[in-house]
């Protein structure tokens, strides 16, 4: 049974995990409004760009997810002090293979880019805007293995005046390069990503001077790692990573089918991504905060406390989650009228933001319990999991409902939520529930 204490417990990482991603999602928001001034193809070519973009991106967020799982662990261990080799060993292999990366797929863009949107005016704007999500790749990495190392320790709260300010910086950049203020360029949708790279600088910068000062109990960049812990960290962050890269490569096909329908739908859909990452936000954070608590009760051998930690955060969370719906399916046109001006193009989204208010609260079972199966290190099952759900639900699915049929953004939300979203949640639950991730070591 959950008791005050443990809602605590929970609170303490997962709130200052939560905020910062309400920090994420605003500033994502905030991004769209700006860019939604430029027009549909704008919109539309921002937010394709930027799941097209995370479908190379993805891989580094791996890295949080292998170095969270390892310093939890240890920390249960009572082998805190040796946690911070697992993310010298992320940081160097990031700082190794992500510049290779970045100059190859910015020269390959304008060849690459045509193949999943037909719209011209949306190529030109959006090759642009990813070529410099793409050269901010290293600097991505760097911060998204610091929050993993520092959520492992439970201290989630010590890297959030960094991340705001981060966030905030990405905001004031936008509003200079997008619109040419204080003598800059005015670059249009190009400078949001500029923009996006130079806030990613300034996190790095800041996300090291944090580990610097405050990293030394936990080992932070204290001596290199050995092969063997290069392994351990690659076993958990290539399958971690591979899990980000099936979800974008698959949503960001969804983009494709989506465009073929028209740029108004498309312009619709970037909103409704956006919206997602909002409502979103109590599962992530509290799956986040169970991972932890879940590799750290791992690692003192008490897998039953392991699973209890667990279903208290699913309490918690399809709870929040339930509530932060509320607003989508009671005022979905006022809400959408904050980012989309055209009334036909509002229209055709009221329908999917309200399903989105009402089954939030079932899909955040899935994206919690995904969370936590990451955090005991069952991430090989999670990575099989969205390749067959997204491969053989989703992508598929959006084409014959959408464009095949005939139902258009309608067709493939519904494909969306119900099929692939509410099957993860049955799912995860189901492998949960037969406990196999109690008996992983790493």
């Amino acid at each position: 049974m959950i008791t005050l204490a443990r809602t605590k417990k929970i609170s303490k990482i997962g709130l200052p995990i939560i905020g910062g991603m309400i920090s994420s999602v605003i500033l994502g928001l905030v991004d769209t409004a700006m860019v939604s001034t430029l027009g549909n193809a704008a919109l539309g070519a921002v937010g394709f760009s930027s799941f097209a973009a995370f479908i190379y991106l993805g891989f580094l967020y791996g890295f949080s997810i292998a170095v969270q799982a390892l310093v939890s662990r240890r920390k249960g261990e009572k082998k805190q002090d040796e946690s911070g080799v697992y993310l010298t060993s992320a940081v160097v292999i990031i700082t190794l293979s992500a510049p290779l990366f970045s100059a190859l797929l910015y020269q390959l863009t304008p060849y690459l880019y045509p193949l999943v949107n037909n719209d011209p005016e949306v190529i030109r704007i959006g090759i642009d805007y990813i070529r410099w999500l793409i050269l901010q790749a290293v600097f991505v990495g760097f911060i998204a293995a610091n929050t993993g190392f520092w959520n492992g320790t439970g201290l989630s709260r010590i890297y959030i005046p960094s991340l705001l300010l981060m966030h905030a910086s990405n905001i004031l950049f936008n509003y200079i390069f997008i619109f040419g203020h204080f003598g800059a360029p005015k670059m249009g949708a190009e400078g949001a990503g500029f923009a996006t790279a130079l806030s990613a600088v300034l996190g790095s910068v800041l996300f090291l001077r944090l580990g610097l000062v405050h990293g030394k109990p936990y080992g932070y960049f204290k001596r290199l790692p050995t092969w063997i812990e290069h392994k351990q960290t690659l076993r958990l962050a290539v399958p971690a990573g591979l899990q980000h890269f099936l979800d974008i490569t698959a949503l960001t096909l969804t983009y494709g089918i989506v465009g073929a329908i028209g740029t108004k739908e498309l312009a619709c859909y970037a909103v409704l991504i956006n919206f997602i990452g909002l409502v979103g936000l109590p599962g992530w954070g509290l799956g986040t905060a169970g991972a932890t608590l879940v590799g750290q009760a791992l690692g003192e051998r008490k897998p039953d406390e392991a699973a209890e930690w667990a279903w208290d955060v699913i309490k918690i969370g399809a709870i929040g989650m339930f509530i932060m719906g509320m607003p989508f399916w009671l005022f979905p046109d006022q809400i959408l009228s904050i980012w989309i001006h055209d009334d036909a193009t509002r229209e055709i989204g009221i329908w999917p933001t309200r399903i989105l208010g009402l089954m939030i609260g079932i899909n955040g079972v899935g994206y919690m319990f995904a969370m936590m199966l990451n955090g005991a290190g069952d991430v090989k099952r999670v990575t099989w999991i969205n390749l067959v759900t997204q491969w053989g639900l989703l992508v598929p699915g959006a084409y014959l409902f959408g464009l095949e049929f005939g139902y258009g953004l309608m067709g493939i939300w519904c494909v969306h939520q119900f099929a692939y979203r509410g099957g993860h949640a049955f799912i995860f639950t189901y492998f949960w529930r037969k406990g196999g991730w109690a008996k992983i070591r790493i």
